[in-house]
């Protein structure tokens, strides 16, 4: 019975590591078809100088934040699940500071973008930003309590136990809400980009649709690993000690 037992356990986290894999391998691919677009279609990268460029910081750092890096923030505890649930915990609130980091040049960039063009843009008047907006306010009060609930606590541990759903919830949350706001910015730069020739279907607008899909396939997967059961990293000896306070 055992060994039948340990048999399942070993198939189960194959399965996990197989779609890790392929999750990995959808997130470079689709960073590698954002530069292309970046640096094929849209100019390139550059700063205030030339606030049209200047904008392209926005989708490429939001695709390696909000996107990327959120979905393996989300996945580092079933992902790297052998490791201390210490470590666990400050390499995921480090890699919320990282997106924190790219998210805010990317709102700077697209804001410069906008109020130092000629004529200037309006800022935040599209759905596209308003569901940004929502997505980034939920990620920064998700690092806030996941920081002061759980890498250093000032509640007690009863509150950790009750909260923990709740956190849960909001970070996937939040991580759909990108990935909408990412599909909505996509769809209006398309219709920007390429008012008469996109209904054509040029390369640019395939590489679009193309990003499109390997954002929702990539969410799909990391949502499903994220919320299967049989995925969820199981607690090590080692987490005892978190409970006692000792060889932190």
């Amino acid at each position: 019975m055992e060994s039948t037992s340990d048999a399942r356990t070993g198939n189960k986290y194959a399965n996990f590591h197989l779609m890790y894999l392929i999750l990995q391998l959808i997130g470079f691919t689709l960073m590698i078809l954002m530069f292309c677009w970046v640096f094929i279609y849209l100019g390139g990268l550059s700063w205030s100088a030339t606030p049209n460029i200047q904008f392209n910081w926005h989708p490429l750092l939001m695709t390696i934040g909000m996107i990327y890096l959120y979905g393996n923030s989300i996945l580092v505890y079933r992902g790297v699940r052998y490791a201390r649930k210490r470590s666990l915990k400050i390499s995921h609130a480090s890699i919320f500071g990282a997106i924190m980091f790219l998210t805010l040049i990317a709102a700077w960039a697209v804001y410069d973008s906008h109020v130092l063009r000629t004529p200037p843009i309006p800022n935040l008047y599209s759905l596209h930003s308003w569901i940004g907006l929502i997505a980034i306010i939920l990620f920064i009060l998700q690092w806030l309590g996941g920081f002061f609930s759980f890498l250093y606590p000032i509640i007690t541990a009863q509150q950790r136990d009750s909260f923990m759903p709740t956190h849960i919830y909001f970070g996937l949350a939040g991580y759909i809400m990108a990935i909408a706001a990412a599909l909505l910015g996509l769809c209006e730069k398309a219709l920007f980009q390429m008012p008469k020739t996109y209904p054509e279907l040029p390369n640019e607008a395939v590489i679009i649709n193309t990003i499109g899909i390997l954002i929702v396939t990539f969410a799909a997967l990391v949502v499903y690993l994220a919320t299967h059961r049989q995925f969820k990293r199981l607690p090590l000896p080692e987490d005892a000690i978190l409970l006692t306070g000792h060889d932190e």
